[in-house]
């Protein structure tokens, strides 16, 4: 996770699969340092489209931008 205005890796977890629960609870390690972001962008992938994600991100009031799908260039 990439912090775009400083550029600051936040976190790099590496599985061989993240769950939308998972990425939650990184999101959520995150904000205890550095308080809930304004806006998440990310890429459809399912981790981040799934009903975990959707909730949280509802729940703390974080606006969510998906990019167009395709290259990310």
């Amino acid at each position: 996770m990439i912090d775009d205005f400083s550029r600051e890796c936040l976190a790099a977890v590496v599985d061989t699969s993240l769950s939308g629960e998972r990425v939650a609870r990184e999101l959520d390690r995150i904000a205890e340092a550095r308080g809930y972001p304004c806006m998440v962008v990310s890429d459809n992938g399912t981790e981040l489209t799934s009903n975990a994600i959707l909730k949280w991100q509802e729940d703390r009031k974080v606006e969510w931008h998906y990019i167009a799908p395709g290259k990310p260039m």
